[in-house]
């Protein structure tokens, strides 16, 4: 099976001037293609660092693609970092200038003396005609390995990705098969713990299994390489139904599924609604809970900017619920004090009303979605799913 590195190109990106989307969003895609992905890398816009970079994955990987620095000015060199890579200079061509014109002109506009430059690809190049900007794309293939080159633009890139790349690939490399993943979502339970329960699962070769720890929760990822989709699909469930069986409850969803709107759907099958109040945590639980998109059962709530006592806490809860008619209140209040990090947690349903403290051993700025996570968490298990 032929591997894949994904090198993206952009001084931007290594100042943290902007994120890099492009890697994840292929990395995707190519693992659906049934492709290895070994490493994903950034570089600058300096041609001597692109032409090292280039030559030193070529040297181990099978397919190499670039994004970014297809533009018109001098520092977008990928088009000539990736010619003196494979030994060979650029050659113009004519029908990419055109391309450039034409894209241009539906802007109104005349293309600059610079923009030629997006008209030149390595020579030998396979160019890739791009309806959906200025950047022409080019592939360059030798001795069984190639290097595909797509404008940084997350959208053009996509497009000539699903578009031109992807079958490309699929015919030059005889691509069959697929990998799929599926990832369950748990909460109330350390990762280490999981760990004791599920490392005989962590260690099979097809399908795989891994974790992924968040605040307050844990992700477990299941991989499947598989010739169909159908195939795919039977082994992971059958993993699937081994992970639920161990784990019971603390699974609360799966995919897209968030913690949140679990909830809301809970309380939307007993026609009920939740109010919030929170205290120091910066809107956390509200911001989440809106998010989640059934405005019908969460019925908003109060935030306040300073910590608060726990019982004031529940007496603001409490206060909120009856204004509001909402039968389930939750509050959170952080104390995100140093070297003594906790958070009070109140919560109200029709039938009983309690309070904690907990003590977090993380990082500060982690105290308020931690503490979100674990009071919806504690009103899905608690009460809701009882």
């Amino acid at each position: 099976m032929p591997t894949a590195e994904i090198i993206t190109i952009g001084t931007e990106i290594l100042l943290g001037e902007i994120v890099d989307t492009n890697s994840a969003w292929l990395a995707r895609k190519l693992r659906d293609l049934n492709l290895n992905i070994f490493r994903t890398a950034t570089v600058g816009d300096n041609a001597e660092r692109i032409v090292e970079i280039l030559r030193e994955t070529l040297a181990r990987t099978d397919i190499i693609i670039t994004t970014g620095g297809l533009g018109p000015t001098v520092d977008d060199p990928t088009r000539e970092a990736v010619a003196l890579a494979f030994g060979r200079p650029t050659e113009y061509r004519p029908e990419l200038w055109q391309q450039v014109v034409e894209r241009m002109a539906r802007f109104g506009r005349t293309p600059g003396e610079n923009q030629k430059r997006q008209a030149y690809i390595p020579q030998g190049g396979i160019a890739l005609t791009n309806p959906v900007g200025t950047a022409p794309a080019f592939i360059v293939a030798e001795n069984g390995k190639c290097v595909i080159s797509l404008p940084g633009v997350p959208r053009e890139m996509e497009y000539l990705a699903e578009n031109e790349v992807f079958p490309y690939l699929r015919r030059t490399y005889n691509l069959s098969g697929l990998i799929k993943a599926r990832v369950l979502h748990t909460a109330g339970m350390g990762e280490s713990v999981i760990d004791e329960k599920i490392g005989d699962l962590e260690s099979l070769a097809n399908p795989t299994v891994g974790l992924a720890a968040h605040a307050g929760a844990v992700d477990i990822r299941i991989t499947a390489k598989a010739e169909t989709e159908e195939n795919a699909d039977q082994m992971i469930a059958a993993l699937e139904a081994d992970l639920r069986q161990r784990l019971g409850s603390i699974i609360y969803g799966a995919d897209e599924e968030t913690l949140e709107s679990v909830v809301l759907r809970l309380l939307a099958a007993q026609n009920a609604r939740l109010s919030v109040v929170e205290a120091n945590s910066g809107g956390e639980l509200t911001r989440r809970l809106s998010a989640a998109g059934l405005p019908q059962i969460f019925a908003g709530g109060k935030i306040i900017s300073e910590q608060i006592s726990v019982a004031a806490l529940l007496g603001a809860l409490q206060a909120e619920c009856a204004a509001s008619g909402a039968e389930y209140g939750l509050g959170l209040t952080a104390h995100p004090t140093a070297g003594n990090l906790e958070v009070d947690l109140a919560l109200i349903s029709p039938a009983r009303a309690w309070t904690e403290t907990h003590g977090y051993g993380g990082h500060p700025k982690s105290l308020a979605g931690w503490g979100a996570t674990s009071l919806l968490n504690n009103l899905r298990q608690k009460i809701l799913t009882v």
